[in-house]
């Protein structure tokens, strides 16, 4: 494996293990105060469902399939 694919791999589960610990304590700390809850689920939820179409729309574009195929 190529070290610049290792570092990558290894920067994204760092990031991931971060967001992961940021949003369980955001939720955490709606629950406790549940008059910030609302305030705090409401940009969470905003931010995953353009994560969520981001994310959808990179799997089913067929113009980023294309080199994909290419010889190397």
């Amino acid at each position: 494996m190529p070290l610049d694919r290792f570092v990558l791999m290894l920067v994204i589960v760092v990031v991931a293990a971060g967001v992961t610990v940021f949003v369980a304590s955001t939720v955490l700390g709606a629950m406790l105060s549940p008059g910030l809850g609302l305030a705090v689920m409401i940009p969470l939820g905003l931010i995953a469902f353009v994560v969520w179409r981001v994310i959808s729309d990179r799997i089913g574009n067929r113009e980023d399939d294309h080199y994909d195929h290419l010889e190397k």
